[in-house]
């Protein structure tokens, strides 16, 4: 059905697990989206991840705050160009911190302090497998924000990568936000519909901005 004519509903996917559609607008997507490339240019630009066994993750990452590499966290891109990871900007934790906010409460947003992005740049052939993010000390709420491409976005439980989980449909500007008992639910990406980003964004493909406390 068209979504224009069907406004989609906000979702609690799971206890403590909400999707907002429509979070941000046009011109927050586009200032979001720009402020993306500049974190992907070199030094400490956008990656490919090499995995313990030698395999290849075929989303390609950036990072802001601490860099994350399977399974750890660093202040230099130890497993790239050697250089200082990029800052966390103030903005974008306020952003979280707004975003928590309005999915869950303002209770659970006063002591999430963000200081870790992952941004996963997506093709139209790249997936995420199931995973839990389980590397950081701190259990405040992970935000999750995409841009461009739409995608079917994975969210599981807490014990096993299997069943049960539910598939969501993330589109450019969606909130997903999972806390307290989801928090370490596992979650992947399997697959991204192609050419499905709105044509006034100028992007060729998916961008998902994570952002965590690491609890350093």
């Amino acid at each position: 059905m068209d979504a224009e004519l069907f406004p989609r509903p906000r979702t609690e996917v799971a206890p403590g697990a909400v999707h907002v559609p429509d979070w941000l607008e046009p011109r927050q997507q586009r200032e979001l989206l720009s402020a993306c490339r500049e974190w992907a240019r070199p030094p400490a630009g956008l990656r490919t991840v090499r995995t313990p066994g030698g395999g290849t993750m075929t989303a390609r990452q950036v990072c802001l705050g601490w860099h994350w590499y399977p399974y750890a966290y660093a202040r230099t891109v130890v497993d790239g160009d050697g250089a200082p990871v990029k800052p966390f900007p103030e903005w974008l934790g306020a952003l979280g911190r707004r975003a928590v906010a309005d999915a869950l409460g303002e209770e659970a947003a006063t002591a999430a302090v963000y200081d870790i992005a992952l941004i996963n740049f997506y093709d139209a052939d790249a997936r995420m497998g199931m995973h839990r993010d389980a590397d950081e000390k701190s259990d405040a709420p992970v935000v999750s924000l995409s841009l461009g491409d739409t995608c079917v976005f994975r969210f599981g439980n807490t014990e096993t990568r299997a069943r049960p989980y539910t598939d969501v449909t993330l589109r450019s500007g969606d909130l997903f936000v999972f806390g307290g008992p989801s928090r370490l639910a596992h979650h992947g990406v399997p697959r991204v519909h192609a050419g499905t980003a709105p044509p006034g964004l100028g992007l060729t493909g998916r961008l998902n901005i994570t952002l965590r406390v690491s609890g350093f």
